[in-house]
Formats: structure tokens, sequence, C-alpha cells
């Protein structure tokens, strides 16, 4: 098993994150700091330590499901001591967010200490559609929708191919449904300002076959077994 997916699969942390942790030399196989990516271990066989710690695989793996309110962030820390969205969720496992959502943004958020499923869900090769509800200013023009949905230059990158679907106008506003595969930081806010169109509000309603449903914001559930099911054959 490579090394990155090992320390994901114990917990440590994210694929991404883990893989972070290697190139900075925090990780040892038999005592050897290893900086090389793909390295190939055997968990029965090697130590494998974190910050001089052994990794061992969890005992229980969880997979939760929040309603995001807005004024938390998704991440464990927060130099800001900013209220974070695991301050909502009470379990003994350590847990973190899979991929994120702005301050600003409301609802579907999947938190987990399965490094490997968060790889899965975040990485832009699988293809993972996320479906928002958003009210946005103003009523754009199909042109304006065509070229959302097919790519927009932003910063130093150009989007990938998305769906905007008018839900409905809502005095001078509009609300709309849109559906990405990718997950960069505020990008729909990003995409929506690219347009001429600000986002007022946000809320993500579906991550793959997974739905918000009537949860309640700032309540969380457990993933049903057809759920996890569903994410390990992604």
């Amino acid at each position: 098993m490579r090394l990155q997916k090992y320390l994901a699969t114990c917990g440590v942390a994210s694929r991404r994150k883990a893989e972070e942790y290697i190139q900075a030399g925090k990780v040892k196989v038999n005592g050897e700091v290893i900086t090389e990516m793909g390295y190939l271990v055997e968990p029965e066989e090697d130590e494998i330590t974190y910050n001089g710690k052994l990794v061992t695989p969890n005992e229980e793996l969880v997979y939760i499901l929040l309603n995001k309110p807005k004024g938390y962030v998704t991440t464990v820390s927060d130099e800001f001591n900013r209220k974070k969205v695991t301050d909502l969720i009470e379990v003994s496992q350590r847990i973190f967010p899979v991929g994120r959502l702005d301050y600003n943004t409301t609802g579907l958020l999947i938190l987990t200490n399965d490094g490997d499923m968060t790889y899965r869900l975040t990485h832009p090769r699988f293809k993972v559609e996320k479906v928002y509800v958003t009210r946005i200013t103003g009523r754009p023009t199909q042109e304006k929708i065509k070229a959302f949905e097919t790519g927009l230059s932003i910063e130093d990158y150009t989007t990938a191919p998305a769906k905007f679907r008018i839900v409905r106008h809502d005095g001078k506003n509009t609300i709309a449904e849109i559906t990405i595969r990718e997950g960069r930081n505020r990008q729909i806010r990003k995409m929506c300002d690219a347009i001429g169109h600000p986002v007022i509000d946000l809320k993500r309603i579906a991550m793959g076959r997974l739905e918000l449903g009537e949860l309640s914001l700032g309540q969380w559930r457990y993933l049903t077994p057809k759920e996890i099911q569903y994410l390990k054959k992604l």
C-alpha cells in the first residue's frame, strides 16, 4: 500500500495532507524518514510513525453528514479562534471535513476519519458532482449562463464545465441550482462574480448521490450503510 494512502486510511489526515506531511519529512518507515511519493509499505510488517508517534489503523471509521450553518470554518484548527464545524459534532473519534464550505456557505458537509474516502470525494478525477442552490443578484442572460456552463477564466485557471439552472426569479434577484465537479476555494462565488451576478446566499444540497434532505441547520447524522457503500464504490 502506498504510504500516503496508509496514513489516510489510519485517519492521520486526508491523502493530500498526508502527502504534505511526507514531503515535510514528518513520516518515518522503520526509523527512516521517507519523502518519496508513492513509497510502498507493508502495514503488517513495517513500523510507520508520524511526528514520532506510531501510526495504526483506526479501530472504527465514522462517516457523518452535517448541515453546516453560517459562521463556522471547515478546518480542525483556526488561528483566529473562529467556530469550527467539528464543534457541532460530539464523537470520540478525531474527524475532519471532506473538502470545504466557506464561512458564509451553508449545507451538506461530510466529516470522517477515513482519509482515503476523503481523497475520492475531493479529487477532480473522480468527478463527484456537487449541487448548490444560490440566490444571486439580478437576472443572468442566456449568454451569461452559457459562459458559466462552458468555463470561465478565474485568476489563474479556467473552470470545468458546469450546470446552471434557473429555479425562479425572486424580485430583482434569481434563485438558481448550480452543479460543479470541482471544489476550488470560493469557486461558485467567484464564478457568479465573473458573470456579474454576485452570490447573496449559497447552500450545498447534494454531493454525488448524498442529499441534505430535511436535516435541520446545525444538525448532523451518521451516514447509512447504503450511503457508505456507495461512497466506497466511487
